[in-house]
């Protein structure tokens, strides 16, 4: 069938070509019959002169068959004058659009040749003029006349795409004939002319799932319920035909990827029934316990699972939570689990869809549930004091080892291990407690003062004895108890004044001070305060105390005319008791100075010794003993630049003290005792040198009087016995000024071991005495030793 309608095909061109010539040729023979518009004279048959108008060209409008491939050049047409007799007079001349290049007529006969193969998509019609000049002169004989040359289509051009390739989307689950995307192609060959243009577009792949329609190249679905699940993606080709899509015709193809989209067709599904978990009693709140995962093929928002606790015992200590990420259900501890207590649950957890399509809802509940069975682990667990804290009390002064409370915890496990207790000492730096290892009992180390800590704060630990790793922590709060153990005391050292004044003058019932008193106790051992006066002076004849009962109270005088000629200065004491039971009290002292005031009880001066220097001396002599003072100042400042010129010190070193720079000599002269034997150190002061210093500084109330039992016999024997004894007088007296004075000494004792060294007792010039003893004793007693000593001695020294 094929080769035939190729055959028919041809047939009809050929035709169609003659049929244009043919018509030229019948249009050329028809216009000889016509009058010429140049007037050319012709004769007729009978002999008349006929006269007629010229036509001008004798033309057609040509065409020409694209893509010719002959051996000759194609014969476009002929151009023909009215005017042209055939005697080679007239020259035909074309100009236009390519003319000369394209297009070449035979300027004799007229006839226009196509030199080139023309392309109708390329150009679709020349625009050419031709005119008609005498050869000899070139003189047009015709104005030009214009002509089109068209060039005739034929299919060579197959159907083209607009694009490659095309991605669509259709949703799973739709229905039959639901439009997916509509492809289009492009022909260039002429639309108008024949069939090469007119395309149909068919499915080569895709079949059975999807169709084309012919003439609009919509594709469309072609089975129902695709499942996106099954399969997601669709490779399809679709093929244009021009020429209708009969034979002969070309064409051209295109790839579509057709994805189907996903719709919340499918419910979720748990992959078992049942899932066994566990948890160990030590997990804190918040630990994760496991996991669970209902599957749903779908994606995105149409696959998002939401999982819920619905039943089962364990739903007051677990919660699950929904891990977007993985859609996975995180089971999580609420509470704490105690092993002891129970050792297994059940929980019912849901997963159900987030996101629901309306269309499917047929298809079932989207949701499925799952039983979740949770086993509690056993674990060493740290001992629990029964209490999460402990507040004793003690009070303080207690002794050592008074029990301040107990602290008790037991071991939550199964085995029950003992347990031991200790004090963290980070908490009781000072030691105040000690705790008993086994029963938790607290007790007091040293006795406690509540003023200076009402409160100690500490911390317990409890550890298991098998295990010290495990151990509890509990905070003590102890309390200390108040006792009344400090007495009141003045708030602050009170002194009063009181302005003296005659006998006879009253004095004001103001109160000459105003007194309270502090108290370290807590307030049920302080106040309230009672003020008195002790027993032994109840009855102050100057002075008296009145108890305001607000805590404070007031000294009054009990009579006006105090004098500080006659006293100056009084110290009161005042007894000042608490409330506490057994209550405490204090002496403390008033000191009331006596004042000198102005007529309106100002205060004037309170100065005992100015009063009694203005009753005693008059000016002059207070000028008199100021002079002497400055006279004795200068001398002084004379003594002391006389000593810097001299460049000697003021003061006389211990170092270079004179009185120990005595030199001792083996003689011994007349009336001295004792030289050799004593010792210079004595004249020093001894109590100096044991560390006491007597105060000298003070002035005396009395004139001092030694006493006679210390003063030695003049006779005495003993120079030690009396120095020492001088000593001592110096050293006591007060009336002495405040530093060392040389005391000088006339007594030298009596009497001597050596006896008398004289001549003038001896009897006779030649004594019998032997004086060689005189030798040994040293150079000093070399002279006598020479005028006593015997003859040889005298012959040696000689």
């Amino acid at each position: 069938p094929k080769m035939k309608e190729n055959y028919c095909l041809q047939a009809a061109l050929v035709c169609l070509g003659v049929l244009c010539h043919s018509q030229a040729f019948s249009t050329e023979r028809r216009s000889h019959l016509r009058p010429s518009f140049h007037g050319h004279h012709e004769k007729g048959k009978e002999g008349q002169v006929l006269q007629r108008s010229k036509r001008g060209w004798v033309w057609n409008q040509f065409f020409v068959i694209e893509e010719y491939t002959g051996p000759d050049p194609v014969l476009v047409g002929r151009l023909h004058s009215d005017i042209d007799s055939g005697d080679g007079n007239i020259k035909y001349i074309l100009s236009g659009e390519g003319a000369g290049t394209i297009f070449v007529i035979d300027d004799k006969s007229g006839n226009i040749h196509a030199t080139k193969t023309l392309d109708r998509e390329e150009r679709a019609q020349y625009t050419l003029m031709a005119q008609a000049v005498d050869r000899d002169t070139n003189r047009p004989l015709e104005p030009p006349s214009e002509f089109i040359v068209k060039v005739q289509d034929i299919n060579d051009n197959p159907p083209e795409f607009l694009h490659e390739t095309y991605h669509a989307n259709v949703p799973e689950r739709s229905n039959v004939g639901t439009s997916v995307i509509q492809v289009t192609a492009s022909d260039a060959d002429d639309p108008t002319y024949g069939n090469s243009a007119k395309l149909v577009y068919s499915i080569l792949e895709g079949q059975p799932y999807f169709s084309v329609e012919a003439q609009t190249g919509i594709i469309r679905t072609a089975l129902p319920n695709m499942d996106r699940e099954a399969k997601e993606e669709y490779h399809v080709v679709i093929q244009a035909k021009d020429m209708g899509g009969h034979m002969g015709g070309l064409s051209g193809t295109t790839k579509v990827t057709i994805t189907l989209t996903d719709v919340n067709d499918n419910p979720p599904k748990f992959p078992q029934s049942v899932y066994q978990m566990s948890v160990s009693e030590a997990a804190v709140p918040g630990e994760e316990v496991g996991r669970v995962k209902a599957k749903d093929p779908d994606i995105g928002e149409n696959g998002l699972v939401a999982y819920n606790i619905v039943d089962g015992d364990g739903m007051e200590l677990f919660e699950i939570t929904t891990d977007y990420d993985t859609q996975e259900g995180v089971v999580k501890l609420k509470k704490p689990v105690d092993f002891e207590t129970k050792r297994a649950y059940s929980l019912k957890v849901e997963a159900a869809n987030v996101h629901i399509d309306p269309k499917f809802i047929s298809n079932g509940p989207f949701k499925d549930t799952v039983t979740i069975k949770i086993a509690v682990e056993d674990a060493d667990e740290p001992p629990m004091f029964l209490a999460p804290s402990y507040i004793h009390e003690v009070q303080e002064n207690a002794a050592a080892g008074t029990v301040v409370g107990r602290v008790h915890a037991k071991d939550p496990d199964a085995a029950n291990s003992p347990i031991r207790y200790s004090i963290d000492r980070h908490t009781d730096l000072d030691r105040f407690f000690t705790i008993n290892p086994e029963d938790g009992f607290i007790k007091t180390t040293k006795p406690l003062d509540r003023e200076e800590t009402a409160w100690l704060n500490i911390s317990v630990f409890a550890a298991e004895i098998h295990n010290r790793h495990q151990e509890a922590k509990v905070p003590v709060s102890i309390r200390v108890l108040d006792v009344n153990d400090n007495a009141p005391k003045f708030t602050a050292p009170y002194e009063g004044f009181i302005c003296e004044s005659d006998q006879s003058k009253p004095l004001s019932n103001q109160p000459i001070v105003t007194i309270s008193a502090d108290d370290k106790d807590d307030t049920a051992n302080g106040p309230r305060f009672i003020f008195s006066l002790p027993p032994e002076i109840i009855h102050n004849p100057n002075f008296t105390v009145i108890d305001n009962r607000d805590n404070t109270a007031g000294v009054y005088a009990r009579h006006g005319g105090f004098s500080r000629q006659k006293q100056d200065l009084y110290l009161l004491p005042i007894v000042i008791s608490d409330g506490g039971i057994p209550p405490m009290s204090s002496t403390n002292t008033l000191t009331i100075r006596v004042c000198g005031c102005d007529v309106n009880g100002a205060l004037l001066s309170c100065n005992a010794e100015a009063y009694i220097l203005n009753a005693g001396l008059s000016t002059g002599a207070l000028i008199a003993i100021l002079a002497c003072i400055v006279i004795l100042l200068v001398i002084v400042v004379l003594f002391v630049t006389l000593r810097r010129q001299k460049k000697e010190p003021l003061i006389v070193f211990e170092e270079e003290d004179v009185r120990e720079n005595i030199i001792t000599y083996d003689d011994e002269g007349g009336g001295e005792e004792d030289t050799e034997a004593f010792d210079i150190a004595t004249l020093q002061n001894p109590d100096g040198i044991n560390g006491f210093i007597p105060r000298k500084d003070i002035k005396p109330e009395y004139q001092y009087m030694p006493r006679p039992g210390l003063r030695p016999a003049p006779n005495s024997v003993d120079v030690d016995d009396f120095i020492n004894t001088r000593i001592q007088e110096a050293d006591n007296d007060p009336t002495a000024p405040p530093y060392d004075s040389i005391q000088i000494y006339g007594y030298e004792g009596r009497g001597s071991v050596a006896g008398s060294l004289s001549s003038l007792e001896s009897a006779t010039t030649d004594s019998d005495l032997d004086y060689d003893y005189l030798q040994n004793w040293g150079p000093r007693f070399k002279k006598l030793a020479d005028l006593y000593g015997s003859k040889d001695t005298f012959d040696d020294d000689s």
